[in-house]
């Protein structure tokens, strides 16, 4: 993969059922972010015609459905996603490996759109897990998950800031480390449970960062994409 610029490294996440604002702040932000990460809520209200208002403004989407079925829906949805020419997308490593490998191969030869494998949610903590079933600590089970992923084909995968660098050295740089659960210094940790800043983040070997509400929800998201792009370039010449 090219070497990432600061800004490259952030996809912003477009939390709204409202396309037209999300049209609207998609376009403030072009050029402040490397992408755009479109999820269930914008998906379910705009469906593919949506993405494609986003698509349209010339920046990499990252769309982030989880599929998580038997491998043979997930396939045909791989398929169908196809044609909204996104960069990334998302499926559930614990569908397990058949369900991952359907996904590749339905991808086909194509680099994109890359597929990412989530591992556990950063919303979920150890007593979650436990509540599950899980009884791995939750760093042994994304390890666990992350391995079962990669070595069934994909491309990367999605985990807590706080389980990045263990997954960057157990997996090496040929695999995509993309980060949810990212919250600068003076940005609200709203629902988050396993964060960490950007620049932090990075530095564990983190590949893209999504940033939603401290940027979208700033007085000036501009303003805010450029604090947090500044604070990535500071800790990558460190």
């Amino acid at each position: 993969m090219p070497i990432l610029t600061p800004d490259e490294r952030i996809f912003c996440a477009i939390d709204t059922t409202n396309l037209e604002q999300a049209v609207e702040l998609a376009q403030e932000l072009k050029g402040a972010v490397g992408g755009f990460k479109l999820g269930k809520e914008f998906f379910t209200a705009n469906g593919p015609g949506g993405v494609a208002k986003i698509s349209e403004l010339g920046q990499r989407i990252f769309l982030d459905l989880k599929f998580h079925d038997i491998p043979n829906t997930v396939a045909g949805a791989i398929k169908a996603a196809r044609s909204l020419n996104c960069y990334m997308l998302t499926i559930h490593a614990s569908g397990g490996a058949a369900m991952v490998r359907a996904a590749v191969e339905a991808k086909g030869e194509e680099e994109e759109p890359r597929i990412l494998a989530v591992t556990i949610l950063t919303s979920l903590t150890a007593d979650d897990l436990v509540q599950l079933g899980q009884k791995l600590p939750v760093a042994d089970q994304v390890l666990r998950l992350g391995k079962l992923a990669h070595e069934s084909g994909a491309d990367g995968l999605v985990a807590s800031p706080q389980e990045v660098a263990a997954l960057r050295a157990a997996r090496g740089e040929d695999c995509l480390l993309v980060v949810p659960g990212i919250r600068p210094a003076w940005a609200s940790t709203d629902d988050q449970k396993r964060i960490m800043t950007p620049g932090d983040a990075v530095k564990a070997g983190a590949d893209f960062l999504v940033i939603g509400r401290p940027i979208t929800q700033s007085k000036d998201p501009k303003v805010a994409a450029k604090l947090i792009t500044d604070e990535i370039a500071d800790a990558l010449i460190r």
